[in-house]
């Protein structure tokens, strides 16, 4: 291909509040249709909005995250337009002075494997501006219906410069933006209610050129993989326009996931198209300097951080820290096991994204079992983790403990007790199993003595099913390597 992508993202995130923007209606989702509703969602006469505060505090959070500026005043504004899902035929929303401006989110762009760190780089924001979401529409073969129940919620809309150049580059972006928010308790995410929604405005340029080409704008990217498979067939769509010498025409169009094809909506608007003025009935909002050192005192370690963090001082792997500090609920778990125990970091990091994440699965049928549902406490995880790196038991019983605990919740010495896994340490014990070994086995002994240490794996079998798997492993090598030794 002749030309590159130029690509920006408009992401709509909903804030987690028990309350809409303007009232004090609840939000929620999966409710009777048309039931979270009163006259300052429908519009009615007589009706005036007033501010969620929560609200106006979450998104400054954001901007606190992403270190973009937060202005001294930000302002309210009117967003006309006429279409079924805005009841007041206007959304309020920020125009010429939001809440957050500039920025960059950190992302990481896919490794050469599942196991090696990608490339990091930075997405810089254009700003972030809070306004109310408005309904929904449900679009029938001869009818199309609205619900009302998510006009009002708190909408903050995150604007990127258009810096991206692929469709991986996007995912990276919504991935590093999800797991952020959510660590921050800012907004759960969730693309499949509707919590977090993008569109993406993509152009094609030839490569070398400044010059921005003519962009359109994809609707109804309601996944991850929706925003990768839109973007890439927006590019191929253009670029066979170009090539045949053709003119991309500035458009919104509406991604069809089934299809895997996008058609045209309308032509793109542009700001005065919607006759943006002043909210007359809401004042501007004021935010003094202690109100940011406040917020910034609750925002959690970033990510990428934490990341970093976990590999310096805990000297853990890319594949265990990838899988513990990209969920929240992992990270905030971990953390609390290796206050129980700090010299066992290393060993509770791989139960918890390796062992635990794979109980979790087995759980449901799909997806994970949420760690609030979880039955191990981190200080039960810690004891078990201290009590393997005590030789007290084998890894491969600590396994099957583990599995006991996820049932049950039970303490882990008492299942060991109960299952009989308390690992044999008599030292004239295991002296005497480990000689009868030697003795049954001449050749594997004589190749041990002549330099081949795998031979030593020949005794260690047999000593450990005599013992019914209660040998210390580490003091049955000791003492077999003293007893070909000769001593």
């Amino acid at each position: 291909m002749n030309y590159e992508a130029v690509i920006g993202l408009e992401v709509h995130v909903q804030l987690k509040t028990r309350s809409k923007m303007f009232t004090r209606v609840a939000t929620g989702f999966g409710a009777a249709p048309n039931t979270l509703v009163d006259p300052v969602i429908l519009g009615l006469p007589g009706a005036l909005p007033v501010l969620n505060r929560h609200a106006i505090e979450q998104s400054i959070k954001v901007g606190l995250i992403f270190e973009s500026t937060i202005p001294e005043v930000c302002k309210w504004d009117r967003k006309n337009y006429w279409y079924p899902d805005s009841p007041k035929n206007y959304q309020i929303t920020q125009y010429d002075q939001p809440i957050c401006v500039g920025g960059s989110v950190e992302i990481e762009l896919p490794g050469a494997a599942r196991n090696i760190m990608g490339e990091h780089r930075y997405i810089q924001l254009t700003r972030a501006h809070l306004e109310e979401d408005v309904g929904k529409l449900t679009h029938g073969d001869n009818d199309s219906l609205v619900d009302y129940n998510r006009a009002g919620t708190p909408l903050l809309e995150i604007v990127t410069e258009p810096v991206l150049t692929s469709a991986e580059e996007a995912v990276a972006f919504l991935n590093s933006l999800r797991m952020h928010l959510t660590a921050a308790g800012i907004s759960d995410c969730d693309m499949e209610k509707g919590q977090m929604r993008c569109d993406a405005n993509v152009s094609l340029r030839p490569i070398g050129s400044s010059v921005l080409g003519t962009r359109t704008e994809m609707k109804n990217l309601n996944s991850i993989s929706g925003v990768k498979n839109a973007i890439e067939y927006e590019i191929r769509r253009q670029s066979r326009i170009l090539e045949r010498g053709g003119q991309v025409v500035q458009e919104t169009r509406r991604w069809d996931a089934d299809s895997g094809m996008s058609t045209a909506m309308r032509g793109k608007e542009d700001a005065h198209d919607y006759r943006y003025f002043p909210d007359p009935d809401l004042l501007p909002v004021r935010i003094p300097p202690a109100t940011l050192q406040r917020l910034r005192a609750e925002l959690p370690e970033a990510v990428f951080e934490q990341q970093r963090r976990y590999q310096s001082q805990y000297d853990l792997p890319y594949t265990l820290t990838s899988v513990i500090c990209y969920d929240h609920h992992l990270s905030k778990y971990f953390e609390a096991a290796v206050a129980e125990y700090p010299e066992g970091a290393k060993g509770i990091a791989n139960y918890v994204a390796n062992e635990l994440q794979r109980e979790r699965s087995a759980a449901v049928g799909e997806g994970m079992l949420p760690m609030e549902q979880v039955k191990i406490l981190p200080a039960q995880l810690a004891q078990l983790v201290r009590i393997v790196d005590g030789g007290k038991i084998t890894k491969q019983n600590a396994k099957e403990v583990l599995s006991t605990m996820f049932a049950t919740g039970a303490d882990p010495v008492g299942i060991i007790r109960e299952l009989g896994f308390d690992q044999t340490t008599d030292s004239s014990e295991l002296e005497s199993i480990c000689r009868e070994a030697v003795d049954a086995n001449p050749v594997a002994a004589e190749q041990f003595r002549a330099g081949q240490a795998k031979a030593l794996n020949s005794f260690i079998g047999p000593v450990m099913k005599a013992t019914k798997g209660k040998g210390n492993p580490a003091v049955i090598q000791e003492i077999l390597r003293r007893i070909l030794a000769g001593q």
